[in-house]
């Protein structure tokens, strides 16, 4: 159950190893490069609060350090962070943002 006290979570999953990313560090910024959070990935491989309760209509990015994370386990990775890049249109509903990684790709999509 997402944090009702975070308007955007996430999810990692290392579909290479088939484990949650644990340790994977992510940050949320707005459309102009100001920092609005950042959090590290739980065992579960979840942020459950990243960011405020609620925020404005706009572009935000998520960055994903996905490179330190493979690094970390000595394993080399093509992408050494993978941004993405979403729009709040309707700020009173909740962003879930999953993401399934390999050291050679990766696919995100709206969640839940």
């Amino acid at each position: 159950m997402p944090d009702p006290r975070s308007h955007v979570t996430a999810h990692v999953l290392d579909s290479a190893r088939g484990v949650p990313a644990q340790g994977l560090s992510i940050s949320l910024t707005d459309s102009h490069g100001t920092a609005v959070a950042e959090a590290v990935t739980d065992e579960q491989g979840r942020v459950s609060s990243l960011g405020p309760r609620e925020l404005t209509p706009g572009t935000y990015r998520l960055t994903f350090a996905t490179g330190a994370y493979f690094a970390a386990q000595h394993i080399e990775c093509f992408h050494p962070e993978v941004i993405v890049t979403f729009e709040i249109t309707a700020p009173d509903q909740h962003y879930h943002v999953p993401l399934l990684l390999s050291p050679f790709a990766f696919t995100t999509y709206r969640g839940s």
